[in-house]
């Protein structure tokens, strides 16, 4: 029933991409702009080649399933895997889940998937959320492997006044109400959803300066924000999905950014991917809590029903009425060298921080193959966050 290719290029702005992922049960990072600016940004400039699987309906040639891929070389090894570069915090098919099932179904097209993929010595995709289509079959896996940590999300109420009596202890609601205060008898305080080109770079310019201060790679992975690339890709999507997809959120202080964030919209859901503020000036206030109440605040006005922190135990998301639910991984190795290497990722913390610190430095490099010849572990936390 279905024909299958593999691209090395493909529009995902296009109208026929954006039918068949608004009817899909993909995330956020699946959205066109986030896959558009994606490869365009990173894929190329990370030394990763892409590959994009198509699964189209053969009698009218309707684009039926999409697998957003990418090969990387680590030295000897060869690796397929989901083209989240690091940023994107759930993966999943591009597809509907009966279009799905079909296409599980469909033994040739299964085949013709698996064919497309090799040669690979290891192939493994992480960041499947607990209800994600059943990637794992497609690829031939028995199983689902635990991530070892959790994506939470606090269901928002009809009113702010409600969520935060729902969402949040009493003592800690008398404590923002203290903050707030504090804060704006510092001066003249603002937030906002920052609408605009230069607004949004200030606020970008702004959490990249914060967040190189708090993340410096000194008690884990260094920030990403401090890459050019990446830069430039985050600030592309803040400005191509302003007004719809994106939304740049900013604390003034004086017409200074002292917080800020960027939240992904999808389905009445506001995904927040990118946050940073003022610590030396303003942590005192609990400005990154005051701003975080201040984005509920306003997904409620919007209508949206739920604030996803996405990926990482971070212990804040508890506090804002975050519920856990597990992230799953799967990983099938092609070769003896695929599966030592897999091994070696998954059991060796020491392992996982070197493969870590070199992808980091391939990027800095720009496009020059890694050195090690394990790929960096799919579990780490949402370094996005």
């Amino acid at each position: 029933m279905f024909e299958v290719t593999a691209e090395d290029v493909f529009d995902f702005r296009s109208t026929e991409y954006a039918e068949l992922f608004a009817s899909s049960a993909a995330t956020a990072f699946q959205h066109p702009i986030w896959l558009a600016q994606l490869y365009e940004r990173l894929v190329r400039q990370g030394a990763a080649t892409p590959l994009i699987i198509l699964v189209r309906a053969r009698a009218s040639g309707k684009l039926a399933m999409v697998l957003p891929l990418v090969r990387r070389r680590y030295t000897l090894l060869k690796a397929v895997e989901f083209a989240d570069m690091r940023v994107s915090d759930y993966v999943s098919p591009v597809a509907d889940e009966e279009t799905f099932s079909r296409i599980l179904a469909d033994s040739h097209a299964v085949a013709a998937i698996r064919k497309h993929l090799r040669p690979y010595d290891l192939l493994r995709v992480g960041k499947l959320a607990d209800r994600s289509l059943a990637m794992e079959r497609l690829l031939g896996i028995d199983k689902r492997d635990s991530m070892g940590m959790s994506a939470y999300s606090s269901k928002l109420e009809p009113t702010f006044a409600g969520w935060r009596e729902h969402r949040l202890d009493q003592s800690y609601r008398k404590e923002l109400d203290k903050k707030s205060r504090q804060l704006n008898r510092m001066g003249e305080a603002r937030f906002e959803c920052v609408d605009g080109a230069a607004a949004i770079r200030t606020t970008f310019d702004a959490l990249k300066l914060y967040r190189g201060k708090r993340f410096d790679g000194s008690n884990g992975p260094a920030d990403l924000l401090q890459l050019p690339s990446y830069f430039d890709f985050y600030l592309a999507v803040a400005n191509e999905g302003c007004g719809g997809f994106a939304r740049t959120y900013a604390f003034w202080m004086n017409g200074r950014p002292i917080a800020g964030a960027l939240g992904l919209e999808h389905r009445g859901s506001l995904l927040v991917i990118l946050g940073g503020f003022d610590e030396a000036g303003y942590r005192k206030q609990s400005i990154g809590s005051l701003m975080f109440e201040q984005i509920a605040r306003d997904c409620i006005e919007r209508g949206d029903h739920q604030l996803d922190f996405t990926i990482g135990d971070e212990p804040y998301k508890r506090i804002f009425g975050g519920r856990p639910s597990p992230m799953w991984q799967i990983y099938r190795a092609g070769s003896p060298l695929g599966f030592a290497a897999h091994l070696t990722v998954e059991k060796l913390p020491a392992a996982k921080a070197l493969a870590r610190r070199i992808l980091e430095a391939a990027h800095v490099k720009k496009a020059k193959p890694s050195p090690v010849m394990v790929p960096p572990a799919s579990d780490e936390a949402a370094e996005s966050s």
